[in-house]
Parts: C-alpha cells; structure tokens; sequence
C-alpha cells in the first residue's frame, strides 16, 4: 500500500472540492473533505473496477447514498482514470450539461452507478444491487469457475441513516444475510442544522447489530485499519457489514471544519487561501503528481484483474454453452415473448388474477424476471409457483418476501435493475404507492425499467373503506415524468398490459389492477392487441357516433353496460394509458375520438387530466374519499354505476 501517493490522492480530493464549489458557488464540501481518505482507499485500493471499462459486468459497485458529497465521487472518478468526468467537468460543476451534476446523476457519467440524491435511497438501492449479485451468481456460478464474484459498497451519512427507508433496507439486508454488502458511514456528528445531537442520540451500531449486522469502528483517517476492517467485513459471509468511521467534517479548513458551516455551503475566498496554506495547496484545482503518477500506475493492475476475468468467462462459456446464451439474455436488457394467458368473451375475473396469469407466463419465457410484493403475495396476485424463493439459503429464488416495507421494496427494486442483468417488479395496494413514491420517482428519473404491480386500484375495493380505496392515486402516478401507468378493462388487456410493461425499456411501468372481477368483453377494433399499444382503442364502435365515452379499467365496463341503455350513438374508447394516448399523433387520436362530437369521460377517481377531454359537466368521477361497504353499494352510496353514466349520456 503506498500510503504517501494515497495521502496525496485525499489531498487532491479536498483541493478538487473546494475550488469546484467555490466556482459554482454551490455545493457541499463537508463530506469529500472530511472522508477524503476513505476515497483514496476505495478508488486506489478496495475497488475492483477499472476505468477503461467502466461496465465490467464484475466490477464492485459502489453507491455515493449520501449524494449531496458529489464531489467525493466526482474527484475521485476523475483521478481514477474515468473518461466521462474529464478536470474541465469538474470546473464546470453544477452547471447545465456538466456530468457533475449536484447530485450524481445515473447516466450522465460511466462510474456513478446510480441516482442518489434523496438521503437513505442510496444505501437501500445498495440493498438490491447485493441481491442482484447473489441472484446471478447462484444461477452462473459453477464448482469450477466464479464468473459473478463482486461486492457491493456504499458511502451513508448520518442523514442517511435518519431516514427511514434506510432502517427498512437494513433491516431486510441482515435477514437475508447479504455478506458482500459493505457499508460505510461517515460519522461526522453534524447535519444542516448543527450536532446531529439535536435530533438523532440513538446508538445506531445496536441498532444495526439488531438488524443482523456486523458493524466494525475506526477511524476515517487510518488507511491501514481502513483496509483491515473491510478485510474483516470481507471476512463475515453471512452479514453485511456496517464500518462506522469517525470523521472531522470539512476537515483542512480550518475555522469552518467541524462545524454546520461547511455541511453544505461554499468555503469562501478567505477560507480557501487559509484551508490551503494549511494543507499546503500550491494553486487552483490542484492534482498532486504523486497522486497522478499512483492512479496511472494502477490502470495496468486493473486491466490485468479484468483481462484475468475477461478470460476465465471465456472458458465458463466454452464448458456451459446454455449458460452463456441464457447470459446473454440476461445482459441485453430485452424481453423475450410470452406465450400469454387465453381468454374468453363473458370470463368474469379480476384483472388482478389475469395479471398473475401473465405473469407466470412472461417468468417462464424470462427466467430473469424477479420481485415481490410487501407481504401481499396473495391479494396482489404476485406468486410465481415455479420460480423459488429468495433467501440466503436460497438465493437461486426468484421471489422476494420484501416483507412490509414498500419504500425498501422500491428503492431495492431499482438497485436490482440498475446492476444489471436482471428485471424487476413489485407490488402492493394502489393506495400504498404514497409509501413508496420517492423510489418510484428515482426509477422514472433514473430510466428504469421497474414494473410496478398496483391491485385494488378503485373505490370497489368496498369493505377495506376510504384507507385503502384510491381515489387521487391514479392522477397522481401519471403527472410523474417517465411515468407509464396502464390500467387495462379486463383479462385480455391485463396480459397484453404486462406485455407492453416488458417491453418498456426507458422507464417504469405501473399496472393498476382491479380487486373485483371484471367481465372480458368483445372488442370492436380487430387489431386492438397492436392499437392498445397508442394507449386507447374503439371497445365499442357505433356508426357515426354522437357520443364517445373515454373510459379506463373497471369504468370501461360499466361504460359499455351505460351505453347498451342509451338510445343514442356511443362509442366506448378503452383507455388503458391516459398519458401514452396522450402523446399520439392528432391523427391517430382522431382515428378514435372522432373529433367533433361529445366526449364523456368515466374514470373512478377525481377528474384532474380529464378536462383535455371534456367539460368538467361530462366527467363522470369521484371528488371525495370513499365509503365502507360491499363494492357495489359502495358505487350506489358515491353515485358511481351505469345508471348514472347512462343519465349523463342522456343530458
């Protein structure tokens, strides 16, 4: 270990960071400069990765959760040899079309290997990517040959570990027993608002030995305990490993270091010249020699470690052919086709138990497809009878128990696809999308394709009452960006609505699915398994119609049963996806809502998005929280049935 080049690298962390937020003149410089040497360790001696190939498949990941330290990530990219984080980025930090954004940004650099902006999210997404890794390597692995063999680290900050889905991700990592999950949280004893002895006194290494971990002590500054406590978490297989090191926030400056001051504000001109008088910075944006010269010295060490493992997968796929097409399937991030569910005209069931149908169906034609749901197996319609179990006695299982906890679920969700190679899905009650949000908005922001299974999606949930009946969840899940909600009419849409999920590569897609059984109806559009994909097709054709009824989910059968009792012309447009209709050409819109004649919209929850549509008189919706009661009463109670529609069409 040359510490005196790994002394330089921290040095050329501190130097990076103050002069690159004091450009932007925004930033936070307290934790690259207080945990400058944990980066130097990581970047120069921990990490198996090399910058020359940034998307090794058998690289170690390592997720920066505490994201508002971007800089750490940032300098440490750049002196490692990553050319997307290039010194003109760094000088142009927080600035409009820089990789170095505020926060990292997945996708816009190699080497950041996810969105973590949000406190807590990162260690969770952590969670996933050590699930991921333990997935393929039960699946590839042989007795012979180790081809996925890598570790997971992150970086957490007490703001972290305040948050709760961290807690929940924490507790979930130590059942199930991720020994090469390792992570580090730099405890520095300050937040925005000063001592995190304002709110936070817990004794969080009891908390975390509680959750199933090993949690080792040191100190951030000691290179060689640094190295031998991740050697002892390295050690501990059946844990994961939290290594709690004490650290001096914005340490080098010398009057604001400790202190709240330089959590997340500039260290400003007069502290800058003091902080590098103090720590010997000769100039702007220095990088120490030493430090150049030891990062270029390694780039031969990593390409040999990767060329090693580049050779040893070669001869795995030479002795297990299946395995390496089985991998190539996995690493492209395609789907392949499902031969999907069968169903007929009059079946009566919910679109719920037709979606698990499909789902099996996809498992079995996409053996990399893997989730759960939040202790909802069952209502959700989630199991996969074939698929096994995940535990840490079984980690070739497909099926993850998240247990309650739908933030975790989301954000360890978006750690399992962000790794690679595998495809994600979760599940839970619609109205329980609030809980997991946050996750779900870094799935949209990050490009993930996560599936989101969301049953029980309408006030016809009926006894469970106003909890657990969605009303505003619908409208809120489609304002997200990126955001592709499907909420099909019936068993035939619901297989072709996983279908179009799988084949979604940009993004997250949401299935709200009924908890009532819905009858399939004959559909007037022959080739409405392709027009579905526009996001609308004619259910109901009428010859020249006076009224085009726009409806989504269970609303489309009621809409349907509505227009056999009105004497006049309507058509009934099945809606599966508002915003992805939405997003056609006119043409294509016209070819369905004739334009020109009466829209009537029918959606069971409030109207907000339907306006574009119709005059708020001619939205069928509910503006209120629900009732408690059998579904069908609870739709009499709130003037919600097909009488009413039929009424409306009638005026």
């Amino acid at each position: 270990m040359n510490t005196k080049a790994l002394e330089k690298t921290a040095l050329s962390v501190r130097a990076l960071t103050m002069d690159a937020i004091q450009k932007a003149n925004s930033g936070h410089p307290g934790l690259p400069m207080g945990a400058a040497e944990l980066g130097a360790m990581l970047y120069g001696e921990l990490l198996k990765h090399d910058p020359a190939a940034p998307r090794w498949p058998d690289r170690d990941r390592f997720i920066l959760s505490a994201g508002h330290g971007s800089m750490f990530l940032y300098a440490l990219l750049h002196l490692a040899g990553y050319q997307d984080v290039t010194l003109e980025n760094i000088k142009n930090f927080r600035q409009i079309g820089s990789p170095c954004a505020g926060h990292p940004e997945y996708g816009s650099s190699l080497g950041i290997e996810a969105t973590s902006g949000p406190l807590g999210q990162g260690i969770a997404m952590s969670v996933g990517f050590a699930i991921a890794e333990s997935m393929l390597a039960a699946r590839f692995n042989t007795n012979k040959r180790k081809i996925v063999d890598h570790y997971t680290y992150v970086l957490a900050g007490d703001g972290c570990l305040q948050e709760g889905v961290s807690g929940e991700a924490g507790s979930l990592a130590g059942h199930l027993k991720l020994g090469k999950l390792i992570a580090y949280y730099d405890s520095n004893g300050i937040t925005i608002d000063g001592s995190t002895g304002l709110a936070f006194t817990e004794d969080t290494a009891k908390r975390y030995e509680a959750y199933g971990w090993q949690v080792l002590k040191g100190s951030m500054y000691d290179f060689e305990e640094i190295a031998r406590l991740t050697a002892q978490a390295k050690a501990e297989t059946g844990k994961p490993s939290l290594i709690i090191l004490t650290s001096i926030i914005g340490k080098g400056a010398p009057k604001k270091q400790n202190t709240a001051g330089i959590h997340g504000s500039p260290l400003g001109p007069e502290e800058i010249t003091a902080a590098k008088t103090v720590l010997g910075i000769p100039g702007d944006f220095y990088i120490a020699p030493e430090a150049a010269e030891y990062f270029k010295e390694k780039q031969g060490e990593w390409k040999k470690i990767r060329e090693n493992w580049e050779a040893e997968f070669e001869a795995w796929s030479r002795e297990n052919p299946d395995k390496r097409r089985e991998w190539d399937r996995f690493q492209s991030g395609k789907a392949a086709a499902a031969s999907l569910p069968v169903f007929t005209a009059g079946d009566k069931i919910a679109t719920r138990t037709a979606g698990n149908k499909a789902l099996i169906a996809m498992a079995a034609a996409n053996t990399n497809l893997v989730g759960g749901a939040a202790d909802l197996k069952s209502p959700n319609a989630v199991d996969i009878p074939d698929a096994g179990v995940y535990a840490a006695a079984s980690p070739g299982g497909r099926y993850i128990h998240f247990g309650i906890r739908e933030f975790a679920m989301a954000a360890v969700s978006n750690g399992i696809q962000l790794h690679g190679g595998l495809r994600a899905f979760c599940a839970t009650f619609m109205v329980f999308a609030d809980y997991l949000r946050p996750a779900l908005r870094l799935s949209a922001l990050m490009k993930q394709p996560v599936i989101y299974v969301l049953t029980h999606d309408s006030i016809f949930v009926g006894e469970d009452g106003p909890t657990h009946q969605p009303v505003e969840t619908l409208v809120s899940l489609r304002v997200i960006p990126n955001v592709r909600v499907l909420r099909p009419a019936d068993a035939e849409e619901s297989a072709e609505a996983w279908a179009m999920a799988m084949e979604r590569t940009e993004g997250p897609t949401i299935l709200a699915l009924s908890r009532q059984n819905l009858t399939v109806f004959p559909k007037a559009d022959p080739d409405w398994k392709c027009t579905i994909r526009t996001g609308a097709y004619i259910a109901l054709k009428a010859d020249k119609p006076e009224v085009a009824i726009l409806a989504t989910g269970s609303e489309v059968g009621l809409a349907l049963e509505a227009a056999a009792k009105s004497s006049k012309r309507v058509q009934v447009v099945s809606v599966i996806s508002r915003e992805l209709f939405e997003s056609q050409p006119k043409a294509i819109q016209d070819a369905v809502v004739p334009p020109g004649i009466r829209v009537i919209c029918c959606e069971a929850g409030v109207r907000t998005g339907w306006e574009r549509w119709a005059k708020p008189e001619d939205i069928l919706s509910i503006e209120r929280f629900g009732e408690s009661g059998p579904a069908a009463k609870v739709g009499e109670a709130l003037g919600f049935t097909a009488g009413a529609l039929a009424a409306l069409i009638g005026k």
